[in-house]
């Protein structure tokens, strides 16, 4: 039987609520499209208190709706001095059934972030 002291129960419970302080996913706060013979292209603003090459927003993603990755932009470098920020994606394939898509943001320590930005498409 494992026995744990009220004083450790309360150093976990302060490291989970730290933890969670220190989460910084990406925000995004603007996503637009544009859809051309060659596919759609995604415009998307970031927001994160980048820090350096040892916590920065290095990517978001275009997602279906069941979570399907239909197209992946790496962001090969912090933007510390450049907040927010706009990098784009071009030539990513929808199928025509497709009418909503999601863009999902990621960073170098927390990883993929939990919420989703809906993007509606008008084909």
């Amino acid at each position: 039987m494992l026995l744990v002291s009220r004083h450790e129960n309360y150093v976990f419970a302060l490291a989970l609520i730290c933890s969670a302080a220190n989460a910084d996913p990406a925000d995004i706060l603007r996503v637009s499209t544009t859809q051309s013979a060659d596919g759609w292209r995604f415009d998307v603003t970031l927001s994160h208190p980048d820090t350096g090459w040892d916590h920065y927003a290095d990517g978001w993603r275009v997602e279906t709706e069941d979570g399907q990755v239909l197209a992946t932009r790496v962001l090969a470098h912090p933007h510390v001095h450049e907040q927010p920020f706009t990098r784009s994606l071009s030539r990513i394939w929808i199928p025509p059934e497709i009418t909503r898509v999601f863009v999902r943001s990621k960073c170098s320590v927390d990883g993929w972030s939990e919420d989703t930005t809906k993007v509606d498409l008008k084909q």
